[in-house]
C-alpha cells in the first residue's frame, strides 16, 4: 500500500526548511501533498493561488509531490485526498505543545489518521517565514532561506 501523507500549512513564504522536509518526507511517502491552507484572521503576504505557484515553483523537481491549496477542514480535506498521514514539522521545543494538540484534535476529528513529526535539518532549524518576511521588509538578503522564485516575488511585494 502506498501511504499519501499530507504537509499542511499556510507556507507564506515556503522556506528552505519546509523544502527540506518535504524533500525527506518524499522519500518516506508514496505521495506527499503539499496542502496550503487559506489564511483566516491573518493577513498573508501573498494570496492562496500565489502560494500555491510559488510552492510548486519550489518543489518542482520532486516527482511524488503535489500541491494544492485547501479552505476546508484539514481531516476533510485529507479524506478528498486519500492522505492517511499528517505531517508536521518541529523546529524546536517550543513547537511541540502547540504541534501535540493540534495532533490530539485531528485524531479525535479523524481517529484514522495519523500525525508524523520530522524536524528540519539543523542548517535550516532557525528558519521561519515570519522572520523571512521580516527580513526582505526590511530589505535584507533572503535568498539563504528561501527558493529563488519565493525570494523574487516576496522582494517584489515588499519593497
Amino acid at each position: 500500500m502506498s501511504i499519501t501523507a499530507l504537509y499542511p500549512g499556510t507556507f507564506d513564504p515556503l522556506t528552505n526548511g519546509h523544502t527540506d522536509l518535504v524533500q525527506r518526507a518524499s522519500r518516506l511517502f508514496g505521495r506527499v501533498v503539499v496542502a496550503v491552507a487559506a489564511v483566516s484572521g491573518k493577513q498573508p503576504v501573498f494570496s492562496l493561488d500565489e502560494r500555491v505557484e510559488l510552492a510548486r515553483a519550489a518543489l518542482a523537481g520532486i516527482p511524488n509531490v503535489e500541491v494544492c491549496g485547501f479552505d476546508t477542514l484539514l481531516v476533510e480535506f485529507m479524506r478528498e485526498r486519500g492522505a492517511q498521514v499528517i505531517l508536521r514539522g518541529l523546529r524546536a521545543v517550543s513547537d511541540f505543545e502547540y504541534e501535540f494538540q493540534l495532533a490530539s484534535m485531528n485524531r479525535h476529528l479523524a481517529p484514522e489518521v495519523e500525525t508524523v513529526f520530522l524536524t528540519p535539518a539543523e542548517q535550516y532549524s532557525f528558519i521561519s517565514s515570519s522572520l523571512v518576511r521580516e527580513i526582505a521588509s526590511l530589505g535584507g538578503d533572503i535568498s539563504a532561506f528561501v527558493h529563488p522564485a519565493v525570494a523574487a516575488a516576496l522582494n517584489r511585494r515588499l519593497r
